[in-house]
């Protein structure tokens, strides 16, 4: 029996509605900090996959879009939920958010 890594549409699509669903202040953070993207009021994660993920964030009443790139590729949805941790976990500590 072979195991399925990575991360497909499916699980990108769940991540991305349990985030912006229940964890919109992270995003927000994950676009200003690793997106380098500052004056973001909102922001939505469209998708996420091995490498990174892609954000809609609203500047200055402007859709903009971000990219993050992660430190590592990630191997499955698990990790993704650690590593998105982790990065709101570094950014809080800093004193970030």
């Amino acid at each position: 029996m072979t195991q399925e890594t990575g991360i497909s549409p499916a699980v990108s699509d769940r991540i991305c509605k349990h985030m912006n669903d229940d964890h919109g202040d992270a995003i927000v953070q994950y676009a200003t900090v690793y997106g380098q993207c500052e004056g973001v009021t909102s922001a939505v994660m469209d998708a996420i996959d091995t490498q990174g993920m892609d954000i809609t964030a609203q500047v200055n009443g402007q859709p903009t879009s971000v990219r993050v790139t992660f430190d590592r590729e990630l191997t499955d949805a698990k990790d993704a939920h650690h590593v998105l941790v982790e990065m709101l976990k570094a950014v809080r500590s800093d004193g970030g958010g």
